[in-house]
């Protein structure tokens, strides 16, 4: 029953990539982080926003594009040599050696699970040969794969650099991009790992804590932490109950705490106020004379007290919830007019008045024939008598 569920799921996803998002006005939640964005892992439909393209440091949470990059771009069974340069990263490590062999897929595990700055230089020194060369291709892909606009990274790690730099809705993104690669999302949720590194054996833990399970909230799938003192608290985390799927986004929390504390009050307001539904292939919206359908059945977010669905002359649908906020942008096709048809019955009326007028036409000109004749005929007659 599950395996039905997840391709149900599946499907629907597939038929929703004519989605648009829209940032909907701060909803009636107060929250501490100075940026925030809360949306529809399924559909990305941004459900909460706050500051949302105001640019902030990301930290750590760099390493979910340096991941989800790595795995796309990368061979996961590939042998990286550590460097000097990873090895003396400052920050949290896993204590690589320099010269030490060890797998392109090892490595992204002990960049996302235990946040090692080491291990990302580590990659972006394979992947690309220096960190400089991996920041301009990892800027490249998230703007033409992802699709971000805010974003401009300078290393694979986070560490402070003025010109290293997000926001809150480009880092929603990435993460609900990369929660979708099966590989990614295993990682990005993996709660402890053992770990048999050349120097440094043991067993690593996530540092995010609801998803450890010290500060509990159900349904948490994964997450990443990050901390620099520029930077201050940020989070990212995703939760899934048995009607939605959710990606939450917290950048420059003061205290610990606080990011917890708000991303749980991000995932109650998401569950409590939201549900799917199907836009039916077929469907038919009008605006000025025009009339417009989604393509295929399109899975999409409305507010479960109350939604509305408005569709403009370009074929744009806009889903509000009761206080007219957008939630969910969905693009429409056009239907073009059908030619209006003619009746059999009209067909043969206008058959019949075309024999009728080629008859007449043809009786006419035998008419004038024979007067033509009779008026020869009868001069001819005059003269002779």
């Amino acid at each position: 029953m599950k395996k039905f569920i997840s391709v149900i799921i599946f499907i629907l996803l597939i038929c929703s990539n004519h989605l648009n998002t829209f940032a909907a006005i701060n909803g009636p939640i107060e929250l501490k982080s100075k940026g925030a964005v809360l949306l529809d892992s399924d559909t990305g439909a941004i459900l909460f926003a706050k500051n949302a393209n105001q640019r902030m440091y990301p930290a750590s949470l760099t390493k979910i594009a340096t991941a989800i990059y790595a795995i796309e771009k990368g061979n996961l069974d590939s042998i990286v040599t550590v460097s000097g340069n990873a090895v003396r990263q400052d920050g949290t490590r896993v204590y690589l050696d320099e010269g030490e062999k060890i797998s392109l897929k090892k490595l992204i595990q002990g960049m996302l699970i235990n946040s090692g700055n080491d291990a990302a230089v580590a990659i972006a020194e394979h992947l690309d040969g220096s960190v400089e060369q991996f920041a301009v291709h990892l800027n490249g892909y998230l703007k033409s794969t992802i699709g971000v606009k805010n974003t401009h990274f300078i290393n694979p790690n986070g560490l402070f650099d003025k010109n290293h730099y997000t926001t809150a809705m480009d880092l929603a993104i990435i993460t609900n991009y990369a929660i979708k690669n099966p590989i990614f999302a295993d990682i990005f949720g993996t709660k402890v790992l053992k770990w048999e590194g050349q120097s440094w054996k043991t067993n690593i833990l996530t540092h995010h804590r609801m998803l450890k399970g010290e500060l509990a909230y159900p349904g948490i799938t994964g997450g990443k932490t990050g901390y620099t003192s520029e930077a201050k608290q940020t989070l990212a985390t995703t939760a899934r109950n048995a009607k939605l799927g959710l990606t939450a986004v917290v950048l420059n929390s003061e205290l610990q705490r606080e990011k917890y504390d708000d991303t749980a009050r991000l995932f109650d307001y998401g569950f409590k106020n939201f549900q799917h539904s199907i836009l039916k292939q077929g469907e038919i919206f009008k605006k000025d004379n025009k009339e417009f359908c989604p393509e295929m059945d399109t899975l999409v977010t409305e507010a479960i007290n109350g939604a509305t669905k408005e569709v403009n002359s370009e074929g744009k649908l806009s889903i509000k919830n009761n206080n007219g906020q957008v939630v969910q942008l969905v693009t429409l096709k056009y239907m073009e007019p059908i030619p209006e048809k003619v009746s059999a019955k009209s067909e043969k009326i206008s058959v019949k008045k075309q024999q009728v007028s080629h008859f007449n036409a043809i009786y006419g000109i035998v008419i004038i024939a024979f007067a033509g004749i009779f008026i020869g005929v009868r001069k001819k007659f005059i003269k002779k008598y």
